[in-house]
């Protein structure tokens, strides 16, 4: 907590001196310093105001303490200790509050996603299980007012995906979303067992970042775009005319096909949209696992082979083996009921996150 605390003063004189910039005319005038200075004010406005009511407390509980010491008169002193309880225990949330608003803020998490998921091992069966997925997630969106779009599918015979591409846009939701990242296995019996037996398969979700053209720069040489005619549906216009785009990112042969747009224009747009968003995914993957394997005690791998969750249809049980969270509800949670594992997972994570601060392998705010 010292090292938090330490930190609040210097930030709040920072704070001060933010208002007083963003009321210069010279600094409104020019709106490119004023945008920043405004977001950099907006970043720091909650744990000032916190910080501010943490020092107002800490006077009220030394002022009753001073009444408590110097008077004698039995009606002041129980207003007193009143007072002092009162304040000590509003003390131990907003310090609790503090905590959390210091702790180090993932730079993606105001960001949209692009949100892949793929049938892995079992065939039709893991097929359907990464539709199952699908449609969970657009409940989970829809309950959280988010837009959900499906920008890319293959789809298979039985009903299910080999692999779907969906954005999803909103407020926050990567940084609810991005826990999902990994291998999702599920226990049941699918419909075409005629013995009864329990199978189990899986289906990986991968989520990425809705980047901003600042964000990466691919050079046009190392990309590889090839048109030709769609094969979904769209009329006659997409039959007639080559279309659909497939772009391949030579260096890493990242390849991301398009072709749910009417216009080729508009399926290179979305095309380019989304490798971007896959090729700095996988650069930062890697960084990731090079900072993982010289710290060793970064929370999470980013592994997408790893199971990360289990849905046990004949028990009625998820299982996300992180937390060590079993919940006997799975049919809510296929419902779009995902706030309290999501919720769970960002306690964990703020717990190891001031697990590092405390051991100083992390910095602050």
């Amino acid at each position: 907590m010292d090292k938090i605390f330490e930190q609040l003063e210097t930030l709040l004189e920072r704070y001060q001196e933010l208002q007083e910039l963003m009321s210069d005319p010279e600094v409104i005038n020019d709106t490119k310093r004023y945008m920043a200075y405004s977001k950099e004010e907006a970043d720091m406005r909650d744990v000032v105001a916190a910080f501010k009511r943490y020092k107002e407390l800490k006077q009220s509980i030394s002022d009753s303490d001073e009444i408590l010491r110097e008077t004698d008169d039995a009606e002041m002193q129980a207003m007193a200790k009143d007072e002092m309880e009162t304040s000590k225990k509003e003390l131990d949330e907003v310090e609790h509050n503090i905590t959390l608003l210091m702790l180090p803020k993932d730079p993606n998490d105001d960001k949209n996603i692009i949100m892949e998921i793929r049938g892995a091992a079992g065939g039709d069966e893991a097929s359907l299980f990464a539709a199952d997925l699908l449609s969970m997630y657009s409940k989970y969106a829809e309950k959280q007012g988010w837009s959900f779009d499906i920008i890319d599918e293959t789809d298979t015979e039985v009903g299910g995906y080999k692999d779907v591409a969906v954005m999803i846009t909103g407020t926050s939701v990567y940084s609810k979303l991005k826990y999902e990242n990994g291998a999702h296995r599920v226990q049941r019996i699918p419909a075409t067992e005629s013995q009864g037996r329990v199978h189990t398969s899986t289906a990986t979700v991968a989520v990425m970042p809705e980047y901003d053209e600042v964000d990466i720069d691919i050079d046009p040489k190392d990309i590889r775009t090839d048109v030709y005619r769609s094969s979904g549906a769209g009329g006659q216009h997409i039959n007639k005319t080559s279309s659909a785009v497939r772009m391949t990112h030579l260096p890493t042969g990242i390849v991301v096909a398009m072709q749910d747009q009417r216009s080729q224009q508009q399926n290179r747009q979305k095309a380019m949209q989304i490798l971007k968003s896959r090729v700095y995914d996988y650069y930062e993957s890697q960084n990731q696992s090079e900072y993982d394997e010289q710290r060793k005690s970064a929370v999470g791998t980013g592994d997408r082979s790893e199971r990360i969750r289990t849905y046990n249809y004949p028990q009625n049980r998820v299982t996300d083996h992180r937390i060590g969270l079993s919940l006997n509800k799975l049919d809510r949670i296929m419902n779009g009921d995902l706030e309290e594992i999501i919720d769970a997972l960002i306690v964990d994570d703020q717990t190891k996150k001031l697990e590092q601060i405390q051991s100083g392998e992390a910095k602050l705010f």
